[in-house]
């Protein structure tokens, strides 16, 4: 059997994703590449960078992972969308790539348990995770070392948590002029630490059960849908991760297929009663 040329696969075909139709199924992935200022806005390196990546593909990039707010974590130039100088300059970044002909997508995120502690100590900020429990004996002593140790997301924290989730995608989709954002539910982030049994052992209504450690991503992604629309939503989960402290498929801990089963399913739910159907999700 002769296998088919690459020019004669669906790779170099288009496809309609959302509200935009991509010349191909060329995806450039999120890259952390820790290019932005002291204030986490974009620089013209990261305009340059883009650009070039965006030069004769009529695909999609994924901006690489930014913070919704100040309190999702802070890490050494790495970005964040949620001052309006921060909102402007990702403006500029969006309108480069769109002027090559390529479409944009930017991914948002909260650190949770593995935030800086020194950094946010000197925001006069917490250290927050879904429950007080470090990724190692090394975070722990960074995170008493300054004076910031790690406790768990208050309720009101968490309805805090998932208005910033809501802001940032207005401010990504209506403001700067992306044509989507990837809410980042892996590599052990805030979100996926509630959704793990390893990082959440809460009992209230955010901890527990299945249902309950999913509640907090269907929440955000029923706020953000709500307010940007489901044909500008992706989300990207990491069901078997062992990075940053993952139960990595250890069916001791959590059944992967059990836990994402039910996550998929509800997403496919609000596809069903709201306009969900062109809700995309990228999975590790």
């Amino acid at each position: 059997m002769t296998p088919p040329r690459l020019a004669e696969t669906n790779l170099f075909k288009p496809i309609t994703v959302g509200a935009v139709t991509l010349q191909n199924r060329l995806v450039f992935a999120p890259t952390s590449r820790f290019r932005m200022d002291d204030n986490h806005s974009p620089t013209d390196l990261v305009k340059k960078y883009y650009e070039a990546r965006s030069e004769n593909n009529g695909g999609l990039i994924i901006v690489e992972g930014a913070f919704v707010s100040p309190q999702a974590g802070f890490f050494w130039k790495s970005p964040m969308i949620y001052t309006d100088k921060q909102v402007e300059a990702w403006e500029t970044i969006a309108d480069s790539i769109h002027s090559k002909g390529s479409f944009v997508s930017l991914q948002i995120y909260y650190r949770g348990r593995v935030g800086d502690p020194k950094k946010l100590k000197e925001h006069g900020l917490p250290l927050l995770g879904p429950s007080a429990i470090y990724l190692d004996e090394e975070s722990e002593k960074a995170a008493i070392a300054a004076g910031n140790p790690l406790r768990s997301f208050t309720v009101p924290e968490i309805k805090q948590l998932i208005t910033e989730f809501k802001e940032a995608t207005i401010k990504a989709i209506k403001l700067a002029g992306f044509d989507f954002v990837e809410i980042h539910v892996g590599y052990m982030y805030a979100l996926a630490q509630f959704v793990d049994i390893a990082t959440n052992q809460r009992t209230d209504e955010y901890g527990g059960s299945i249902e309950k450690r999913s509640k907090i991503v269907l929440e955000i992604v029923d706020e953000v849908v709500a307010a940007v629309g489901a044909k500008h939503v992706g989300i990207r989960v990491s069901p078997y991760i062992k990075f940053q402290g993952g139960s990595g498929g250890d069916s001791k801990l959590m059944h992967p297929i059990a836990q994402y089963a039910y996550l998929f399913s509800e997403l496919e739910r609000r596809a069903k009663e709201v306009d969900f159907s062109n809700l995309a999700r990228c999975v590790d």
